[in-house]
């Protein structure tokens, strides 16, 4: 295991954070939405943003609280009933969110995903400028999984997973997912009583799911389980993982001033390493764009975006979203990304500038080609422009 004091500064120094609530903390086990728990939840948000940070809450309740709204006392199996509740109990939910963050000035917006949303470059793109606008405007986003729409097919399954995704998504420093124990145990707390508390360990270590067993409550589907898979899965993007107990007083920001409180799972690649690897190893190219000398200065050695106006011509046929390399005039490619728009407009947009876009597209959409936290530099590239 790994001692805390390795990393007293991993959330104190964090950015960018995500924090995932369970139903059974929401709802109080399903007696309906927890208003004391949700507005103190919201106070901590609101003092985080107003530090300077950047957050995002995933929260389950809308099923469990339809259920309570529709008078039903067990959770649904039939995925028809289960839509039917999400959509009911969403009304309420989201409602409780922006009253208890407008309480202190803050605002609010409501985001629904599928894993389709993700799956699919252009909505993937979509999904990260969204997040990241609402973001810097000082607006916390209020994230559920969509399941009004959602089918066996497209479900993430749990909304632990779902916060993972987001942290992915977004790029984040640290996920925090808040549930209904201390944190993780070697064993079941509940069923043995010499289960020991695992105060760290390393995201993605197998002896971690071991220990991990057993389904959540009767109101949510997540287990300790499916919280150690989210926390591999965040890793995947360097994001860490604090696993730790809802009604903890002030948990966020005592959490977010280096208190040692769950269970802290640390990622073992930096997220910048984490970013790099993902771009250069497992996305396939669909196209290309030659850009000048200038442009190849502004992205190796300046760490830029790629913006339109340097771009000399556009090979291949790609979608918004999809993978393409960046080439200097001689053909070397010196990085890849991915793209922000398809090859048809970015044609029309080579050597322009932003401020003619609205009339070259007929809309505005991102200043710049591949935005450098899209885009990995290529090693051949690099090196050969000292």
């Amino acid at each position: 295991m790994i001692n805390f004091e390795q990393n007293p500064d991993l959330l104190r120094k964090a950015e960018r954070i995500v924090v995932k609530v369970g139903s059974s903390l929401v709802t109080n086990e399903g007696r309906g939405l927890d208003e004391e728990a949700i507005g103190q939840w919201c106070t901590q948000l609101a003092a985080l943003v107003k530090q300077g940070k950047e957050v995002i809450m995933v929260s389950s309740g809308a099923v469990a609280e339809g259920m309570k709204r529709l008078g039903w006392r067990t959770r649904p199996k039939e995925i028809n009933e289960l839509q039917a509740a999400a959509a009911v109990g969403q009304m309420g939910l989201v409602q409780m969110y922006e009253s208890k963050l407008r309480q202190s000035q803050i605002g609010s917006a409501q985001v629904l995903l599928t894993h389709a949303d993700l799956a699919d470059r252009e909505r993937y793109l979509n999904a990260r400028s969204t997040l990241v606008t609402l973001l810097g405007l000082g607006v916390v986003p209020v994230i559920n999984e969509n399941d009004t729409v959602v089918n066996d097919e497209i479900k993430f399954g749990d909304n632990d997973t779902l916060g993972a995704l987001v942290a992915n998504l977004v790029e984040a420093d640290v996920l925090i997912i808040l549930t209904d124990q201390k944190g993780l145990y070697t064993a079941d707390p509940r069923k043995q009583a010499d289960a020991v508390f695992v105060h760290s360990g390393r995201a993605g270590d197998l002896a971690l799911e071991r220990m991990a067993g057993g389904a959540g409550s009767s109101i949510g589907k997540g287990g300790m389980l499916t919280k150690i898979l989210a926390a591999k899965r965040a890793a995947g993007s360097g994001a860490s993982t604090v696993i730790a107990w809802g009604r903890e007083p002030d948990v966020l920001l005592r959490l977010t001033q280096g208190e040692p409180i769950g269970t802290w799972l640390l990622a073992q690649t930096p997220k910048s390493q984490a970013r790099k690897r993902w771009m250069a190893d497992h996305l396939q190219l669909r196209g290309a764009v030659v850009v000048d000398d200038g442009a190849v200065h502004k992205v190796v050695h300046e760490g830029k975006s790629l913006l339109p106006v340097g771009m000399v011509s556009v090979e291949g046929d790609f979608a918004r979203g999809d993978v393409i390399a960046v080439r200097s005039s001689a053909g070397e490619e010196i990085a890849r990304g991915l793209a922000n728009y398809a090859s048809a407009e970015a044609r029309l947009i080579c050597r322009k500038s932003s401020t003619q876009f609205e009339v070259l597209l007929g809309y505005i959409g991102e200043p710049e080609m591949v935005h450098r936290t899209n885009l990995v530099l290529s090693p051949g590239g690099v090196s050969t422009h000292p």
